[in-house]
């Protein structure tokens, strides 16, 4: 008779009860832990390493004695072929299964922020490049794409989106992030998580909560982040993700905030994270975060102490290899220094996970190796889309489109393929010398297969690739560890570029980087300025596409570019002293706002409509007609902003609700309603309960957080309401044409 736990057909709770009861302590704890089968000479490290008093971590055949959770980056951590990692896995599993009494395998997990970070598989845009393209379906279309050849592969979980809502732009890991605006990252992060869920891999939200706002921009700083801007900015995107994309796992963040570490700290990833916003899924420790409590933040004596106190506090599974959970933490059990329930209720978690993903099953089976294509053609195609529309155009004088010309291509990047690739991309994550596995053309290959002669000797137009390299830990300009001190251009970049301007040819810059630079006269002296974040594999192809007018820049910035590289933090989402005033001699007023981009066309906005009143828990709409009054077809990024004018705490002095692109060929208009509930205009109040407050809201829709042609206000009428976590989290946006 097949006991209970192995009957598919009961329910998970049933199955997992029956398994919890055979099982020992140590047996349990086995569930919690992850290996990490590193080569024997890792070269450059890949990931935060931990080395305490020399005290190894465990083996794998001590590890997987008694069970296994997770199995670490089997094809993430050294160059091999999809097929040579499906052997690996496949022996791995069998190893797993066959150490243990119950014969349970591991759940396989690796990065995949830009695409799966694997030796030849295709390197999509970065998350930057998702915020720019302003488009939801293209970005989940693409972890769609991941997330399948995931699953193809035997991998069951991922670890990505980051949403964490950027800060401070100094910090190296911008470019992870998607944007400085929480509803942009929402939106975004949100459609990544259901097309990779939708593709069966698990999501990994990361990093709850609090990462991006580390003092000065600098990786693992403390943040000192009050409880409204950590609610209702670095809090508010992962609600959206869990609630409309159904992540199925959480990773915590590094960094104390106001002096208690994340990892240790059960406000934030129990009471929070399961308590109200209603998570039941697994919780995951960014790599060594647990082992970080005893030898980073010290506020543990011990391995032992460590792992007891991030088990209490939320954290399932420790990454990436077993130190403080397994053998630390049953001691603990065993003398009574720690309840076995603690253990019981995460490794019920991570059971309930596996029975899910068929890992209880009677007749699962290891990955049957065989070759694997890891950049299909479809692959390239669908990065080379979401290339050009996450491509920002941010200043023109005309000169762009270019048409076949004598072009001088320069710059320290012009003609580094890895410039488009982004710090969680294999080539730069890995560090790999020479062979990328990938056929990445530069921008000169591009321009000269789009027809452009590419010559130093009196060239038309000259082309100034600036930006960053990015790599780990101090190995490039920007990623993670590679925190900035300012945001001038890096090295010599911006005497380059003068010099270059200088010689009074037309110079086109563009920008290939992880975070925003402040450019200054730089901007305002060239003909043309293009930005694009990391746009992946195609983004050479990408932007000739783009500088030759083939393609359209539709990309709009998710970050604010400043104009001086000093009064940071300068994101656009501040109240009104956050910004230039009569009282202090600094002015952050951005060079290009949030939302800024340029077309080969222009668009005119008029007759904006707004419902004049509603009540605290009614909907709004609000319309507005977009026309197209250039030559060529365009595409136009329409933006919803709020503000609040008198509120019971202080208030940004706009926030966005709402977008949509817009396609419209020459003449053409559509009328854009957006229908914003008044749940969209809540913020935490004095008594650190969310509300509604009745008043005057102002609205303003239109090109970018600095342009706003059309403005309005709508009442909200009735009593102040406290809505949870079922309140209503996104505007609905409605395109119709019109005559």
């Amino acid at each position: 008779m097949t006991e209970p736990w192995r009957d598919p057909l009961l329910p998970a709770s049933e199955r997992v009860a029956d398994l919890l009861e055979r099982m020992t302590v140590e047996e349990k704890a086995g569930q919690l832990t992850g290996f990490w089968a590193l080569p024997s000479d890792p070269g450059a490290p890949v990931a935060p390493m931990e080395d305490d008093s020399g005290e190894p971590s465990p083996g794998f055949d001590d590890v997987v004695a008694h069970g296994l959770g997770q199995l670490t980056r089997v094809y993430g951590t050294a160059p091999i072929t999809a097929e040579a990692g499906m052997e690996r896995l496949a022996s791995l599993q069998r190893q797993v299964t066959a150490s243990g009494r119950f014969g349970i395998p591991a759940v396989a997990h690796e990065e995949c922020l830009t695409g799966f970070m694997t030796f030849g598989a295709t390197v999509f845009p970065g998350p930057l490049a998702w915020g720019a393209s302003f488009d939801p379906g293209l970005v989940r279309q693409m972890a769609a794409a991941i997330g399948a050849g995931m699953r193809r592969v035997g991998v069951h979980q991922g670890l990505a989106p980051v949403l964490d809502v950027v800060r401070d732009y100094r910090w190296g890991r911008t470019e992870e992030c998607i944007g400085e605006d929480p509803y942009l990252v929402g939106a975004i992060g949100t459609a990544y998580v259901q097309g990779l869920e939708g593709a069966g891999i698990v999501a990994t939200l990361k990093h709850f909560a609090g990462y991006s706002a580390s003092r000065g921009g600098r990786n693992m700083a403390p943040v000192a982040s009050g409880p409204r801007e950590f609610a209702d900015v670095l809090v508010e995107p992962f609600v959206r993700a869990l609630r409309e994309g159904g992540a199925r796992s959480v990773m915590n963040s590094y960094t104390d905030v106001d002096g208690v570490p994340v990892a240790a700290d059960a406000t934030v990833l129990t009471d929070l994270l399961r308590g109200e916003l209603g998570f039941g899924g697994v919780v995951v420790a960014d790599y060594y975060a647990v082992s970080f409590l005893q030898t980073r933040h010290g506020v543990a004596g011990s391995r032992g102490a460590a792992g007891a106190l991030a088990l209490t506090a939320g954290i399932d599974v420790e990454l990436p290899t077993a130190r403080c959970y397994g053998e630390p933490l049953t001691a603990l059990v065993r003398s009574g220094a720690l309840a076995e329930e603690v253990v019981d209720r995460a490794a019920e978690r991570v059971l309930l996970q596996k029975a899910e993903l068929g890992l209880l099953d009677p007749d699962w089976e290891p990955v049957r190796p065989e070759p694997v294509p890891l950049d299909p053609p479809e692959n390239r195609a669908l990065a080379r889309l979401l290339a050009e529309r996450s491509t920002v155009l941010l200043a023109n004088d005309g000169t762009l489109p270019l048409r076949p010309c004598r072009v001088a291509i320069s710059g320290p990047y012009a003609d580094d393929p890895q410039v488009f690739l982004g710090c969680y991309s294999f080539p730069n994550h890995v560090a790999l010398p020479g062979d990328l596995g990938l056929d990445i053309p530069t921008l000169g290959e591009a321009l000269t297969a789009a027809g452009f002669t590419v010559t130093p000797d009196d060239p038309d137009v000259n082309v100034l690739v600036l930006g960053d390299r990015a790599g780990m830990f101090g190995r490039g300009t920007s990623g993670e560890g590679c925190d900035a001190e300012t945001l001038d251009l890096p090295g010599d970049q911006a005497a380059l570029a003068a010099a270059v301007l200088d010689s009074g040819v037309p110079t086109v810059l563009v920008l290939v980087s992880g975070r925003p630079y402040a450019l200054g006269a730089l901007a305002e002296r060239a003909s043309a300025v293009v930005q694009t974040f990391f746009p992946g594999e195609e983004g050479g192809t990408a932007l000739a596409r783009i500088i030759s007018g083939a393609a359209e820049p539709s990309g709009r910035l998710p970050v604010s570019v400043p104009r001086h590289t000093g009064g940071q933090p300068g994101t656009y989402l501040r109240p009104r002293l956050g910004g230039h005033t009569d009282w202090s001699s600094v002015d952050p007023t951005p060079l290009f706002p949030f939302g800024h981009g340029l077309s080969w066309t222009s668009f005119d906005y008029s007759e904006l409509s707004v419902d004049p009143v509603a009540a605290t828990d009614g909907t709004v709409a609000v319309s507005a007609t977009v026309r197209n009054v250039g030559e060529v077809t365009g595409t136009e990024v329409v933006q919803l902003y709020l503000s609040d004018p008198v509120a019971s705490v202080v208030r940004p002095q706009r926030w966005l609700a709402g977008f949509g692109r817009v396609e419209l060929e020459p003449g053409t208009a559509a009328r854009v309603t957006f229908s914003v509930h008044a749940d969209r205009t809540s913020f935490t109040g004095i008594d650190l309960r969310r509300r509604v407050e009745p008043g005057e809201i102002r609205v303003a829709v239109g090109r970018s957080s600095g342009d706003l042609p059309l403005q309005g206000s709508f009442t909200l009428h009735g009593p102040v309401r406290h809505p949870g976590t079922d309140r209503v989290l996104s505007v609905p946006v409605e395109i119709v044409p019109v005559s």
